[in-house]
């Protein structure tokens, strides 16, 4: 009984200890269930949080990569910018070179002495280019040109058209007033360049003009003076200048740098002015009819008498204020069987003169 007893408190005491690990174990499941829900809770944050800092990321690529695609297509442009600059600029050093090469030329143009006369007035006062054309017309058999000194008398004359012009006894003839159009220039463009191969030759002696090609053309063909082969050797009346041409291109340009050449022109030399010859091309013309405002055409004038006879006759007629006409500048009258021109000359840029 004592030995059962002893045992049982032993089973009772195993049986408290058991019961004590129990506790402790269900507290530990417990802690450890709650430790595990605070994990799973964690985890979840930090998956959250990583899946937001993931999109924040892919949203950041995304318009970082968009920056960079800009700052390639801002870099292209400004490529593209920059070799347009360069191109200009290139332009434009080419077009300075140009314009620097004619100002040379303009300062090394023959030297022509001016006499300016005339009275001055406000220099915002503008006057109006002229320039005097020739103007060749061709005039028709039987017809006549007739210059007014008022334009008045020229519209009377045109507006009557008919005329009856008596040529004594009873004899007349009929001629038809018609207005003289001109075809004229009104926007004249000419782009200059300097020849390679032709000089300008100034500051000559007044001598003979074959004499002066000659000894020009020996001169300016010997290498020593620093020339080479002519090709020809044209003497310009107008100015009193000579051109020389030169086979060669290299030439036209060593002899304008030098500029002043001494020539035996005479049993003396002679000090001459080599500049660079310009040529000059129209780029741009743009024309206008114009009408004649005091010239008028007869036409359909017979061969009836002598021609002398015949234009005094029709003078005589269109001076009379009776007939409409007046004082009469200029008379040109090509009879049947004849052929003539008339030469037209003094014309603005804003009216037709005739001459």
């Amino acid at each position: 009984m004592e030995g059962v007893q002893a045992l049982l408190k032993d089973y009772q005491k195993s049986y408290s200890q058991i019961m004590e690990d129990q506790k402790e174990l269900t507290v530990s499941i417990a802690e450890a269930q709650d430790m595990t829900k605070k994990f799973k809770q964690r985890t979840q944050k930090l998956t959250e949080e990583l899946k937001e800092e993931e999109i924040a990321f892919k949203e950041q690529l995304t318009s970082d990569k968009a920056k960079v695609d800009a700052l390639q297509q801002e870099e292209s442009d400004l490529m593209e910018e920059l070799l347009r600059i360069q191109a200009e600029i290139k332009e434009e050093d080419s077009q300075n070179a140009h314009l620097r090469a004619r100002a040379d030329v303009f300062t090394k143009m023959p030297e022509k002495k001016f006499v300016f006369s005339g009275k001055t007035g406000n220099a915002n006062d503008k006057e109006e280019f002229e320039m005097k054309p020739h103007i060749t017309y061709p005039m028709e058999e039987g017809t006549a040109l007739i210059t007014f000194e008022e334009e008045d008398v020229a519209m009377n004359i045109l507006e009557k058209r008919k005329h009856k012009v008596d040529l004594g006894g009873e004899c007349s003839i009929t001629v038809e007033a018609q207005p003289v159009h001109l075809m004229m220039p009104s926007l004249v463009e000419i782009d200059t360049d300097i020849c390679p191969r032709r000089v300008l030759i100034s500051n000559l002696p007044k001598m003979d003009t074959e004499t002066l090609q000659n000894k020009l053309e020996i001169h300016f063909s010997k290498s020593k003076n620093g020339g080479g082969e002519v090709d020809a050797c044209e003497f310009l009346p107008d100015s009193g200048t000579v051109v020389v041409t030169f086979v060669e291109e290299n030439i036209a340009e060593r002899l304008a740098q030098t500029e002043h050449h001494e020539v035996k022109l005479h049993k003396t030399k002679h000090n001459v002015r080599v500049t660079p010859f310009i040529n000059g091309k129209i780029t741009n013309l743009e024309t206008r009819i114009s009408m004649c405002p005091r010239t008028v055409l007869l036409t359909g004038i017979p061969d009836v008498m002598e021609q002398e006879t015949l234009q005094d006759m029709l003078e005589i007629h269109f001076q009379k204020n009776g007939n409409g006409g007046g004082e009469i500048e200029a008379f040109l009258y090509n009879p049947l069987g004849q052929h003539a021109v008339a030469v037209f000359g003094g014309v603005s840029s804003a009216d037709q003169e005739d001459e």
